[in-house]
């Protein structure tokens, strides 16, 4: 199933300018944003984020992969997060298509949207083998083979932000904190992860849909957040934003090809620093 992640006149007739307050839009509810990618309303809220101890217990006796165990502690302990302002998620992954607009519109070149350690590394880069090449780079699949300097370049043109690890967390898992966007059990069916030997356009897998209606937030592309990896604090905290530095940029939400513990909400993928990229790793935004 191909989803057109452009803005087209069908889109605009769909998806009205609705004149209501955000206070008084419902999870999920949706829109077309300025650059015409489709977002759905998060509003705020509280959940559990990471994982307990008697979970990760059950988690631990199923034999997981290695990787998995040794990362378990990093979504110690659970602890409770408030966000007091509610905000927009693409629906879906960037893709190929909406990534071109951006490179289209000189998003390489204009250094308004570039960190200064982003601007740094595109000065060494070749501009004009940006983005990569990386699985066929087909419109509707999410873009792949980015580094976080270009996520965050793409989603400062789009007038937002890559999301916070609790903001991401929280629209894929919701107020009861399930371990997967659709339940507390694997579902192979609902997303493209175990078996999968490519990527899939996105929004094939519409039964996967979180609480507010994201798709492919377990599976597919793995997606980088904004913060740098670091500790939870053990005690409840609001709007929290990650380490203020670091080495390794958090990713989220699984990938095609891997393992179904890696697909959960709380799973924390622990060893990229932000200018690496490969065919696991895309995207999406967030914006106010």
């Amino acid at each position: 199933m191909l989803i057109s992640c452009g803005l087209t006149a069908r889109g605009l007739a769909s998806v009205a300018s609705d004149p209501r307050p955000l206070s008084e839009f419902s999870a999920g509810h949706a829109r077309i944003d300025p650059k015409g990618i489709e977002q759905v309303w998060v509003p705020p809220g509280s959940f559990l984020m990471g994982t307990d101890d008697a979970a990760i217990l059950e988690i631990e006796a199923l034999h997981p992969p290695a990787f998995v165990v040794g990362e378990l502690g990093s979504e110690r302990p659970q602890h409770l997060v408030r966000l007091t302002r509610g905000y927009w998620i693409d629906k879906y992954e960037v893709t190929n298509r909406a990534f071109r607009s951006f490179v289209a519109d000189g998003g390489y070149q204009d250094r308004r949207l570039w960190s200064n350690a982003g601007w740094a590394w595109l000065s060494e880069q070749a501009v004009d083998k940006l983005p990569r090449v990386c699985q066929e780079n087909l419109p509707e699949n999410p873009v792949v083979c980015v580094t976080w300097y270009e996520a965050e370049a793409y989603s400062k043109w789009r007038g937002g932000h890559l999301p916070t690890e609790a903001e991401w967390e929280y629209a894929a898992r919701g107020p009861l904190s399930l371990a997967y966007p659709w339940g507390n059990s694997f579902d192979a069916n609902r997303c493209n992860v175990v078996g999968s030997k490519s990527l899939e356009a996105v929004g094939s897998y519409p039964a996967g849909a979180s609480w507010v209606g994201a798709l492919d937030m377990a599976g597919n592309a793995m997606e980088w957040v904004g913060d740098w990896l670091g500790p939870f604090p053990s005690y409840a905290v609001e709007d929290p934003t990650g380490p203020v530095t670091g080495a390794v940029k958090v990713e989220k939400g699984g990938w095609w090809g891997g393992s179904y513990f890696a697909a959960r909400a709380a799973y924390r993928h622990f060893e990229d620093p932000p200018e690496y990229s490969d065919g696991h790793i895309g995207f999406r935004t967030i914006s106010r």
